[in-house]
């Protein structure tokens, strides 16, 4: 059994740790906790010893426990050392090398890998001193779950929530090698095209690109390799994972084709439908007469094109579907027609999903129908990762 140790600090995120443990023990985890003594204004001892079924440390000075060296015992008798949630006290402390109480003091002495989840107001996240911080931890090899956007205890909006609980333990479970997708290459497309009509003016649509990008993000921390193919976004390249960027539809499904073989393929992107048959050499002029004719020329269809029967034909190909009428009639004749074995459809006329942070969507396969009530896009990605890493166990 592979085994963390489990470090809460203080924060009103605190009481997430005891979801954490629930779904690293149902995972076949094995769990010691070390709580601070901020921590325990937020959550108790007990607690944490009833779900881990073991002892919780606290005192850095316990008798029983040093005459034995028992800080340096319990810094290394784990696999993977874990802080969640991890305040910037603790972080600054970390990148300083302090070792003032039990915390500190473990993740001074461990020789084992350090995982970190922060949690904080979104000035202090952003403050110069943090950021200095993470890159410091980051370049010393601790890993990071980075923080959630969205409102904080505090009345504040933005980055800085801990992120949730099935997002740390997949990414405990990638640092442990045990994540259920660990040899398996998935290719993900994300984000728009654009078409050119000219040099300055293109086709495009409102994607944002959050939707692929998180689940390509999810599928890398359930242990998988992933090639994440990205139309233009303005988001930064996720970490772990190898990214293509592309801008036209022609471009993506080369892309595609150099990324195979796939034990997976998850086609998020929201490729343009049409280009203009030929691209205007120099910037069109509006000079007073008729409007320009725009030719229209059918781009390839990617998805179609990978669920295709043949040697590299990936395992598992799930497709989207934005409509903005009859979803599940649409979205049932669209999986038929591409040969995709599961579709993600959603509703976008009007809902502000398109280009938004959120997604409420209906995932179609092959024994049925399900229904995810509206959610962050973060927590549909690892649902949907989820789903994967059962359908490979």
């Amino acid at each position: 059994m592979k085994r963390i140790l489990l470090i809460v600090t203080g924060g009103i995120a605190a009481y997430k740790a005891l979801e954490l443990v629930r779904l690293a023990t149902k995972a076949g985890i094995g769990v010691t906790a070390v709580l601070t003594k901020s921590g325990a204004q937020f959550v108790t001892p007990l607690s944490l010893q009833a779900l881990t079924e073991n002892k919780v440390y606290q005192d850095l000075f316990s008798l029983t426990d040093e005459s034995e060296m028992g800080h340096i015992e319990l810094s290394r008798s784990a696999d993977l050392v874990v802080v969640a949630p991890a305040t910037a006290d603790i972080l600054a402390k970390m990148a300083a090398g302090l070792a003032d109480d039990l915390a500190s003091t473990l993740l001074l002495a461990t020789d084992k890998p350090v995982l970190v989840a922060p949690a904080m107001n979104v000035r202090m996240w952003q403050h110069p001193a943090t950021e200095a911080n993470m890159a410091l931890l980051k370049q010393r090899g601790v890993k990071v779950v980075e923080p959630d956007e969205g409102p904080m205890a505090c009345g504040e909006y933005g980055p800085g929530r801990l992120a949730e609980p099935p997002e740390i333990l997949a990414a405990i479970q990638a640092a442990l090698n045990n994540g259920p997708l660990q040899g398996k290459h998935a290719i993900v497309t994300s984000g728009p095209t654009h078409e050119p009509i000219d040099p300055v003016r293109f086709i495009a649509n409102r994607s944002s690109g959050r939707q692929g990008h998180a689940i390509a993000s999810a599928l890398a921390a359930l242990g998988a390799r992933v090639t994440l193919i990205s139309g233009p976004v303005a988001l930064p390249d996720p970490l772990g994972l190898t990214t293509v960027h592309v801008e036209t539809a022609r471009e993506m499904q080369a892309a595609v084709q150099a990324a195979l073989p796939a034990d997976i393929a998850i086609c998020a992107a929201a490729v343009g439908d049409w280009r203009t048959e030929t691209e205007a050499g120099q910037k069109i002029k509006k000079d007073g007469g008729a409007a320009p004719t725009l030719i229209l020329a059918e781009n390839p269809d990617i998805l179609a094109g990978i669920s295709a029967p043949g040697p590299q034909r990936p395992r598992l190909v799930v497709g989207f579907a934005a409509e903005t009428e009859k979803l599940a009639e649409h979205a049932t004749a669209k999986r038929a027609r591409k040969g995709c074995d599961w579709l993600v459809a959603n509703n976008v006329g009007g809902t502000g999903i398109m280009g938004g942070n959120e997604n409420e969507v209906l995932l179609l396969t092959g024994t049925g129908s399900e229904h995810w009530d509206r959610m962050n896009k973060l927590a549909v990605a690892q649902k949907l990762a989820a789903k994967i890493g059962e359908y490979f166990a």
